[in-house]
């Protein structure tokens, strides 16, 4: 974002979050200021806030430019002040942030994308670099991105193509230990190696093997990220069973628990984020199975209502519940889990042909 002396910072946040020390430390590490307003950021209030502050870095997440767009609270606001913004937290829509550009004639948007285990970011945009709306242009320093193929290795580094995101294991500030689970379990087991020359091993390595091989086990990140012909890179929500919902990382058991109790003619419910077909956060969707099969008078906007209820009361108020789709079952594996993953591109392929 090119932070500097004489800028003023605003990022709505919390300390609780990545961006809340990030806040702390860029702006002022570099003689900048924060500009902190007490109060919601989707309100006229803050965009008054940001005009009177002469805000000169504005920080958001997807979620917060859509609220704004949808009900015009910066209008008439004189955010001309602002050399840049940046976004991080969800996919970001390129229609949506063509219209936050115009708030400021135009200035860019820096994408930036990371996680609080890693102490920072892994991709940006850049300053030095010719930007894509709601893409990527680079690495960031001392990192290395890997797009994993159907086989589970990593394609090569200057080609196109999607698939989930493997990072090089050596980053600063990347975590070494978990709290309370195995970090290699978490980052590494199962995950394929890499030795340096541009093709990857035929087998997975444990870091022993690996360094008797002079490789170096890929760390596992779980976001589904795409590589454009013209070498940017997009994000595609979570590629595992952890979805991101307004910025905020939440399993999707978490959610199933409290909906497989809202209803008595519930049998079970799947959580699955879907990305919209035209970009941007992810959607929450609950596919639920009910006791009796031939249940086909059940309201599903009555059900998504208490759904949403539930949800928000029990785990987080900023979670919604976009749709509720009746099925007969659950696709799953041999060992039984649900194949949250299969769910995932169906409703997404439901979604895109809908908007066709």
């Amino acid at each position: 974002m090119d932070i500097r002396k004489g800028d003023i910072v605003a990022w709505p946040t919390n300390l609780g979050w990545m961006m809340g020390p990030w806040l702390v430390y860029a702006s002022l590490l570099n003689g900048a200021s924060m500009a902190l307003y007490n109060g919601s950021p989707l309100s006229s209030g803050f965009s008054k806030f940001v005009q009177d502050a002469k805000v000169t870095m504005l920080g958001v997440i997807p979620s917060i430019v859509r609220t704004w767009k949808s009900t015009g609270c910066i209008a008439g606001y004189d955010w001309s002040s602002i050399r840049c913004f940046s976004s991080t937290g969800e996919a970001s829509n390129v229609d949506e942030y063509l219209w936050l550009m115009g708030r400021a004639c135009y200035k860019p948007v820096i994408e930036y994308c990371g996680g609080t285990e890693i102490g920072g970011g892994f991709v940006s945009g850049s300053f030095l670099q010719p930007q894509s709306l709601a893409a990527f242009s680079t690495p960031v320093m001392g990192c290395r991105l890997f797009i994993l193929g159907d086989d589970g290795h990593p394609i090569p580094e200057d080609a196109p193509g999607m698939g989930e995101l493997a990072l090089g294991p050596l980053m600063f500030g990347s975590s070494s230990t978990l709290l309370n689970a195995s970090h290699y379990d978490v980052y590494f087991k199962e995950m394929p190696s890499w030795n340096g020359l541009g093709k990857a091993n035929l087998c997975y390595l444990d870091p022993e093997l690996s360094v008797k091989h002079k490789s170096r086990v890929l760390r596992r990140h779980g976001d589904v990220f795409e590589r454009t012909s013209r070498g940017y890179y997009r994000a595609h929500g979570r590629a595992d069973d952890t979805m991101n919902i307004g910025g905020i990382k939440v399993s999707s058991v978490e959610i199933e628990r409290i909906c497989n109790a809202v209803d008595s003619c519930v049998l079970e419910t799947a959580a699955i984020g879907v990305p919209p077909a035209d970009g941007g956060p992810e959607h929450l969707v609950i596919a639920v199975v009910f006791k009796d099969p031939d249940n086909s008078t059940s309201d599903l906007n009555k059900l998504r209502i208490s759904f949403n209820s539930a949800v928000q009361r029990n785990l987080n108020p900023l979670f919604k519940v976009s749709h509720v789709v009746a099925l007969p079952s659950l696709p799953r594996t041999a060992t039984n889990k649900v194949m949250r993953r299969v769910l995932r591109q169906q409703l997404a392929q439901v979604d895109h042909n809908s908007k066709l």
